[in-house]
């Protein structure tokens, strides 16, 4: 039986008679809601997570990027050079420095040596994706393993909530398969903490020991920090058991076994250099000695202390909170609620949740700072977070009369605790799809170069300012090699492995001493190559980036390149943290738009939208219909006036009407490219396609998008080419969607310059646009954020207007005074002064910048043309009287009104008087919005 009131937080007790004898603390773990939460039973068995953590890592040894050019550099191309004979080679790897080992480098191209036993092994990039596999395995043995423990040792939920961590961290998902040190450190420190956490049948000082040193000697040695926290537990329990002998006994034998593997370790590279050369003293002596001497990793680049802050927080989100608290809420636990069982029992739980401080610390006080320096804490972060979570699950299911979590109904906590962890998962997932998706380009771009006869050995892959990108080698044909040609970049980039083959030996690439080579960081103009020599290169092309002499955009000169593949991949630095997270580019095209049938410029009619309805209740409501892809743009026989109007207004009032925010440009861009691909499909008698854009059959306007600078701001080209005003909308930090790109040109009643920046919602409020706030906006919000690229949308409006200019109704004020409103029209003017105004919108999300494209196609009309039409004398009056008080005062119905209607009113008699409608009824020959 359990006896609920007496529920407690997780905590380890010792059993004091065992405790006075220098043993160490057994777990007594209490209740967490069920008879079966204990120590030694699971929820999930570790089988089933190790193959749960199998899948989650086949899918990022698939589809991670390589995030870190060290990883291409250091390990792939030497990895490449062992197994092929050639690649790339860094400093690093100098005999005059060895500050990386070859062992490590070894191992796994042993495993790549299994390429001559398996038969479906066809190309070079299987064997990158088959180590990638082979790493995720290892990962999850680790663990798994640890996940035993945890759940075994401590508790079960403990175990599960470490689980969910690790599976919906975005950084676990990149860690897990790194072909990098630090990923390889992290793996044998899961396995020594687990070691350490299982003390059931005496302690396992020696294979934790091993495993760390282990780790730090082949992987990277500043991981032998983590061993701090559990040496001192060690020694903790000697001094109080008096039992020193067994201690150091299990100290040395863990030592001995990590120096066997540091004996290897030596004369594996010394097989390698020919020199003598402990590679962990090295790396030791470069990043701590070398570094007060103006040299070591600062020179790559300082950062701020609270980068691995932000890093962990995106990599990790909440869970990254809550292992920070775990020991503050240990201290709250023990201190405060008093129910930690001892002394003993208290200081053995610090000692759990120390390691991921202590790292923490280290490491934020250097001033050199990489993300991959943070991957051997990632298995303490998710135990500390494990932890915390559980300590605040079990208070919040605590039944104490005592504690104020008892008050709150069951229902209400399950929810929100649900809530919460689902939001977390759900927000790692989402960060990790992203970043997939939006830097996943460099692992498909090189694809092509695999076809048949694509490439010969020989040939040359040229790479200028995205050398970093390069996924090393392995994507490359046999014999087609990797280059350089010079870019901005000013340091020392990677030469090549020696390929000397007569009486050099074995690889003598790992110890001819390589040309050029500095631990300063200091360019070497040998490691590059003449671009004449290169027959394919890579290259990336952002719209609105700065180009140089050094680096050009080589894409847009079609006169010496052809484009082979093009990938989408996200522009940081215009892209906001948040669209970061929230939209990954996609790589959704348009269908290919049909000619429009018999269409001609001089004599298509505009089509006759008369999007109102009878009454007698005017509905508020977006009215969205689905739109077909050849209609995204409408081009009538008004096309050549209204062209000239556009033309007159830029002249006139460019910057006031077109305007594109920095943030803005790509999308702007974006927009402009696709106009510029839909209107001659759709309209060819009126646009050509040319290699740098478009040229205007009627006008001969000549188009050229891809030269930097454009000549003009996009939003202005595009306003150039089409009937519609245009704006696109962007989503912020704060989920709100910004106007941030518009050519409002023939807009009628409202100016560009008065909304351009507000989000949303404050545009149609500031608009004083009827039933917003009861009736639209939510409905609006949700609309804009699920918009997808392959799914537009049509809506369409109407107003009345009292004069006859298209691009501003002056009736209502002058364009640039203030203070402008219906009231300021003249009332009751004669009804050849009235016009009918109908919107066609069209809105779609852009595939690559994710902004929200608003197109506006204005059709005007005297309302005495319109009123010839049957029935719509009638529809309109209808109509009109079914509008409320709000929409009357918005539409201006009191300036125009009584005239307007009377008219309306005379016109339906006539057609009735005529023959040409019914004396009663509505028309159903027409659908909406015709």
């Amino acid at each position: 039986m359990v006896d609920k009131s007496k529920e407690k937080p997780w905590t380890v007790a010792a059993n004091k008679a065992k405790a006075s004898s220098g043993k160490p603390p057994a777990p007594v773990l209490p209740p967490t809601g069920s008879a079966q939460s204990t120590p030694g039973s699971f929820y999930i068995e570790p089988i089933v997570a190790f193959y749960v953590f199998l899948a989650a890592h086949t899918l990022a040894a698939l589809y991670s990027p390589i995030q870190d050019c060290d990883e291409v550099y250091n390990y792939w191309e030497p990895t490449h050079y062992l197994n092929h004979d050639y690649g790339m080679q860094t400093w690093e790897y100098s005999p005059e420095y060895a500050l990386r080992s070859w062992t490590y480098t070894s191992i796994h191209a042993s495993l790549l040596a299994l390429r001559h036993l398996i038969p479906f092994w066809k190309n070079k990039t299987f064997e990158f994706y088959f180590l990638r596999v082979v790493l995720g395995f290892a990962c999850a043995i680790c663990e798994s393993r640890l996940f035993s423990k945890i759940s075994g040792v401590l508790n079960p939920r403990i175990g599960v909530l470490y689980m969910i961590v690790l599976l919906s961290s975005p950084g676990m998902f990149h860690a897990s398969v790194a072909y990098l040190p630090s990923s390889f450190a992290m793996y044998t420190t899961t396995l020594g903490i687990a070691a350490f956490l299982d003390w059931r049948g005496g302690l396992r000082t020696a294979q934790g020991l091993f495993w760390m040193l282990f780790g730090a000697f082949i992987g990277w040695p500043f991981a032998a920090a983590m061993i701090i926290p559990f040496m001192a537990e060690e020694v903790m329990l000697a001094v109080q058991g008096r039992q020193g002998i067994e201690s150091a006994t299990r100290i040395v034998d863990g030592t001995v076994r990590s120096l066997i593997a540091l004996g290897l370790q030596f004369c594996i590279d010394g097989f390698f250099y020919k020199i003598i050369a402990c590679v962990p003293l090295n790396i030791i002596w470069y990043n701590v000695i070398a570094a007060t001497s103006g040299k070591g990793p600062d020179i790559y680049g300082t950062e701020p202390w609270h980068f691995y802050m932000r890093n962990l927080l995106l990599n990790f989100n909440i869970w990254f909170l809550l292992a920070l608290s775990a020991l503050p809420l240990l201290l709250v636990q023990t201190f405060i609620r008093r129910q930690s069982a001892t002394k003993q029992s208290w200081l053995r739980a610090v000692v759990f949740v120390s390691p991921f401080y202590l790292w923490l610390a280290i490491f934020t006080a250097q001033p050199h700072k990489e993300e991959r320096f943070m991957y051997p804490l990632y298995p303490a972060l998710a135990l500390n977070a494990a932890i915390a979570s559980h300590i605040i699950l079990t208070y919040i299911g605590s039944r104490n009369p005592r504690d104020l979590a008892s008050r709150v109904p069951r229902k209400i906590k399950f929810f929100t605790t649900g809530a919460f962890v689902v939001a977390a998962v759900v927000a790692g997932l989402w960060r990790t799809l992203g970043t997939v998706t939006a830097y996943g380009a460099p692992l498909s771009v090189y694809k092509p170069l695999q076809e048949p006869g694509m490439t010969r050995p020989g040939d040359t892959v040229c790479l200028g300012k995205e050398w970093y990108r390069f996924p090393s080698s392995y994507f490359l044909p046999n014999g087609v090699r990797a280059k350089f040609v010079k870019s901005a970049f000013k340091g020392l980039l990677p030469g090549e492995f020696s390929e000397a083959k007569v009486g050099f030996g074995f690889f003598p690439g790992s110890w001819l001493v390589p040309p050029g080579m500095n631990d300063e960081n200091i360019e070497d103009p040998g490691k590059y190559t003449d671009i004449s020599h290169c027959s394919f290169m890579v290259d990336s092309y952002f719209p609105g980036s700065e180009t140089s002499e050094l680096e050009p955009d080589y894409i847009l000169d079609t006169h010496t390149w052809e484009k082979l593949s093009c990938k989408p991949f996200l522009d940081t630095a215009r892209t906001s943290t948040i669209g970061r997270l929230e939209w990954p580019p996609s790589s959704f095209k348009r269908p290919a738009a049909a000619p429009y049938p018999n269409w001609d410029v001089h004599t298509t009619q505009p089509l006759p939208y008369r999007p109102f309805r009878y009454g007698p209740k005017y509905q508020i409501n977006m009215g969205l219909r689905n739109m077909q892809w050849d209609e995204c743009i409408e081009l009538d026989n008004h096309y050549a006036k209204f062209h000239a109007d556009k033309a007159k207004r830029i002249d006139e009032r460019g910057p006031k009407c077109c305007k594109t925010a920095p943030e803005a440009y790509d999308g702007a861009v974006e927009l402009l490219e696709e106009l510029c691909d839909y209107l001659p499909q759709r309209y060819p008698s009126l646009y050509q396609k040319t290699d740098v854009g478009m040229n205007n059959l009627l006008t001969n306007e000549n188009f050229n998008i891809v030269e930097r600078p454009l000549k003009e701001d996009p939003m202005q080209m595009c306003a150039r080419l089409t009937q519609d005003d245009l704006a696109i909308m962007f989503e912020k930090e704060d989920g709100q969607y910004y106007l941030l790109a518009g050519a409002i040109l023939l807009a009628g009643f409202w100016r560009l310059e008065d909304k351009f920046g507000m989000p949303l919602s404050e545009i149609h409020t500031s608009g004083d646009v009827p039933g917003f706030k009861e009736k639209l906006e939510k409905g609006m919000m949700n609309f804009f954020r699920r918009v997808q690229p392959d799914k537009p949308v049509l809506r369409n409006n109407y107003f009345i207007q009292v004069d006859d200019e298209l691009a501003w109704s002056s009736s209502t004020g002058g364009e640039d005074e203030e203070g402008i409103g219906w009231f300021t029209a003249e009332k009751n003017k004669a009804i050849s002064h009235h016009y009918f105004r109908s919107e066609r919108q069209s809105l779609r999300r852009l595939p690559r910048s994710g902004g929200v494209v608003f197109t506006i196609r204005t059709y005007f009309h005297p309302i005495t043309s319109i009123c010839a039409e049957p029935y719509i004398p009638r529809r309109l009056a209808s109509a009109v009287r079914s509008w409320g008080s709000d929409v009357s005062k918005y539409k201006g119905r009191e300036r125009y009104g009584d005239v307007l209607l009377e008219y309306l009113d005379r016109r339906d008699r006539e057609q009735v008087e005529l023959g040409l409608v019914e004396a009663e009824g509505e028309d159903e020959g027409r659908g909406y919005p015709y």
